[in-house]
């Protein structure tokens, strides 16, 4: 078993990853390795390449503010452009070369006599580490439901997060489990080339308008010369978007506005299908669930060869589903569009920290974090897009930034001092009860979505703005936190 040594080891080269090596290098901190369990940096804009794939945040925002492109194609860029993106400014800012792939990280387990962190890959690697960063975000491991039969069917069957390519679906019977983001925009290019395509809802969906178009020359060519247009643009898209995260924070009043857009959108499109109307109208309010951007949703499944199934599934069979009426529809293709295992974070990854602290056991009743960041029992272990600091409205990039210029500090100030560094848990603690507090009246509370635990409690979402995320970490306090040497590092009261 080969064991390497690093200041920080960065598990994932996503976003996340490649921000924090940029953040880290430009403070002097030299020796980074970013383990990679794909083939290169990009994360779920590597692993997602389903038809159709795009962001839904416009691009001019959903990009580095240090490095933003004044010629990106379109509103919102397609997973290729974003891709390209992603590994041109790892390319440029020196991340690439850090970058370690095919290194599927098993287990980061602290070593409290030194103060340092051993982390495991399922290859046999070891890296000795000060510094952990885990940048594995909360999107990445697919989830398939455990339905009876699945592994009866005899055709074909993939997640649309891990695509078969290989599998040409012209003159198709595709079944389509789900209807979040992905489906909405892999189904109407799904539809175009199969004979017939069956979708399979538990939920219906509050929609908004997305043309998105290619942009005309003129305006890029403005973007590229006129002086402030490109910051001036980025401003006001973050507005924009801010205001979709205050609609959900205030249902009652501009969630209602906002909300009113979104159903005189709809019925628009469902004008003539009073059918289809009562299958796919959503049951909650607007902005509980993820609020989805498709102006080709709703056209396609109205298309003759489209149907629409919102009675439950029962069974896998050998040729098909079976739903709850007894139902059973034949299919040579089933695509799970059911979206990821969101509230495990980097589980199944084994993580332990201080006095055999794992992080399974300090999240049994749901993920918790400082600011999404820093856990108590796990020195100089860092998150990024980790327990509620996902957006509803804004952009992931805007949040991830703000992680890694914190982060950078944390590591900075343990690095300067020769010890670990830990949040203090009754910090962590006032923290956690006062984000969850801020929920209270939002529309995030009104029904059951992937932003909650079973029990109810949400971990992914930040419970307001992306402003007010920048600003509570623009500083660390470092009286809010431990600085332990390795001496001293098995015994907690000695930092007091």
């Amino acid at each position: 078993m080969s064991t390497s040594t690093a200041d920080v080891v960065i598990v994932g080269a996503g976003f996340g990853g490649i921000v924090q090596a940029i953040e880290l290098m430009r403070a002097g901190v030299k020796d980074v390795v970013l383990l990679e369990e794909g083939e290169g940096v990009g994360g779920t804009w590597m692993w997602n390449t389903y038809p159709g794939a795009a962001c839904d945040v416009p691009s001019h925002l959903y990009s580095y503010s240090f490095a933003q492109r004044r010629d990106w194609a379109r509103l919102c860029s397609t997973q290729r452009e974003i891709l390209d993106y992603a590994r041109e400014v790892a390319g440029e800012y020196g991340v690439t070369p850090l970058v370690r792939t095919g290194r599927r990280v098993s287990a980061c387990t602290f070593d409290e006599d030194r103060g340092r962190w051993i982390v495991e890959t399922e290859g046999g690697e070891t890296y000795d580490a000060g510094a952990v960063v885990l940048a594995t975000g909360q999107l990445h491991r697919p989830q398939t439901p455990a339905i009876p039969g699945l592994e009866s069917f005899a055709g074909a069957s993939f997640h649309s997060a891990r695509w078969d390519h290989d599998i040409d679906l012209t003159g198709k019977d595709v079944a389509v489990v789900g209807t979040g983001a992905s489906a909405v925009q892999f189904v109407p290019e799904v539809a175009d080339r199969a004979r017939t395509v069956t979708v399979y809802q538990r939920t219906g969906n509050w929609m908004m308008p997305r043309v998105n178009r290619v942009y005309p020359k003129w305006l890029l060519t403005a973007l590229r010369r006129v002086p402030g247009l490109q910051a001036a643009r980025r401003a006001w898209l973050w507005g924009y978007t801010e205001s979709l995260t205050q609609a959900i924070r205030h249902p009652r009043t501009l969630g209602r506005l906002v909300g009113l857009q979104s159903a005189a959108f709809m019925r628009r499109q469902l004008r003539g299908d009073p059918e289809l109307r009562r299958a796919i109208w959503p049951d909650y309010t607007f902005g509980c669930k993820r609020v989805l951007f498709s102006s080709a949703w709703i056209p396609t499944l109205r298309q003759p060869h489209v149907s629409l199934v919102a009675d439950a599934i029962t069974k896998i069979t050998a040729s098909g589903i079976r739903d709850a009426t007894g139902t059973e529809r034949r299919a040579d293709v089933i695509i799970w569009g059911t979206g990821f295992a969101t509230t495990g974070f980097m589980l199944p990854m084994a993580v332990t920290g201080r006095d055999g602290l794992t992080i399974a056991e300090s999240w049994s009743g749901g993920a918790h974090a400082h600011l999404g960041m820093t856990v108590p029992g796990f020195p100089s272990l860092f998150v990024m897009y980790g327990p509620n600091t996902n957006t509803s409205g804004g952009s992931i990039l805007v949040y991830l930034e703000a992680q890694a210029r914190y982060i950078r500090q944390a590591i900075v100030a343990a690095r300067g001092a020769g010890t670990t560094i830990e949040v203090r848990e009754e910090v962590e603690r006032a923290s956690d009860r006062a984000l969850q507090q801020r929920f209270a009246g939002t529309a995030w509370l009104d029904c059951d979505s992937w932003y909650r635990t079973d029990d109810g409690r949400i971990v992914t979402n930040w419970p307001d703005s992306m402003k007010r995320y920048v600003a509570r970490t623009k500083t660390l306090d470092l009286s809010q936190f431990e600085l332990r040497s390795s001496a001293d590092a098995r015994q907690p009261e000695a930092a007091h």
